[in-house]
């Protein structure tokens, strides 16, 4: 009988723990406008998705300043269409915040915007920038989710959403500011195999790639007319070089011979706010790593 019982047990551990492993992960990664996250991780996106993972990406303003000629609720309605786009073309879901672009603070209602799409998705990851940065959207935005690390799984903290019972692991995206403290690439992913993928994506945001951000540069007549030729002009834009942090950290993930072979990565710096994960955790939950 004991022998029964045992065998039992040793069965629901096995099954659970396969279930376990089998469940797709929920990540959720956050930026200040509507091709944010496409630029920072639009090809880490990617490779969960191909894995069978479940991907968000939330825009917490509308993106309803940035253009030399539209603004407003017109320009806001493109740029969503252009999210509805990228979710297309991409294979994640995207939902775009109804606050305005460049006027973002991090109030406690946005907070608890924020608070709510995280328990929501039930995220396992949260991506979002770090709070120092050139654009005021990008470092609220960082803030915001910062502040939003610990109350996931506080129940009496915008109380109408269930808290989440794990904290998530909280990330930053990669940037190349120094002050007040430099980028940390903790973690590092060869998105080589799929960058034509992620400028397919970024190729969606057609207001941003190919009118304000090349005026804002000051070389709009520089933008190829045709379909084709855009998307090779936007492939060299998007082009840069891997820093030495960044690959050391590809050589630590991946082995030196295959770091060599990396074309193209994305990093992220885990948050101390969130839970702390350990390398055998972080492998988990980016299965990409080493392959």
């Amino acid at each position: 009988m004991k022998i029964q019982s045992l065998f039992f047990f040793l069965l629901i551990f096995c099954f659970t723990t396969i279930s376990a492993q089998e469940k797709p992960l929920q990540i959720i990664m956050i930026g200040a406008h509507p091709d944010d996250c496409d630029i920072k991780s639009g090809g880490t996106a990617a490779l969960f998705i191909a894995m069978g993972h479940k991907v968000k990406f939330l825009s917490v303003t509308n993106g309803d300043a940035g253009h030399m000629n539209e603004g407003g609720g017109m320009l806001a309605k493109r740029r969503l269409e252009e999210t509805k786009e990228v979710a297309r073309r991409l294979g994640v879901s995207y939902e775009v915040l109804d606050n305005h672009d460049g006027e973002l603070l991090p109030t406690l209602a946005i907070r608890f915007e924020i608070i709510r799409r995280i328990r929501e998705w039930n995220a396992d990851v949260v991506i979002a920038p770090r709070p120092n940065d050139y654009h005021p959207d990008h470092r609220y935005t960082g803030v915001l989710v910062q502040d939003a690390a610990f109350m996931v799984g506080v129940p009496n903290v915008a109380a109408d959403t269930p808290p989440l019972r794990k904290n998530p692991v909280f990330l930053y995206f990669q940037d190349n500011f120094k002050k007040p403290n430099p980028f940390q690439p903790d973690i590092a992913v060869d998105i080589t195999s799929v960058f034509d993928k992620k400028i397919y994506s970024l190729d969606a945001h057609k207001s941003q790639f190919y009118e304000w951000l090349p005026w804002i540069g000051g070389n709009p007549e520089k933008v190829p007319s045709g379909p084709a030729e855009r998307i090779e002009w936007l492939k060299k834009q998007r082009t840069g070089s891997i820093s030495a942090e960044v690959k050391s950290s590809l050589q630590k993930w991946y082995g030196a011979e295959k770091a060599e072979q990396v074309k193209f990565s994305e990093a992220f710096e885990i948050c101390e706010y969130g839970r702390r994960p350990s390398e055998t955790e972080i492998k988990m939950l980016f299965p990409m790593l080493g392959k």
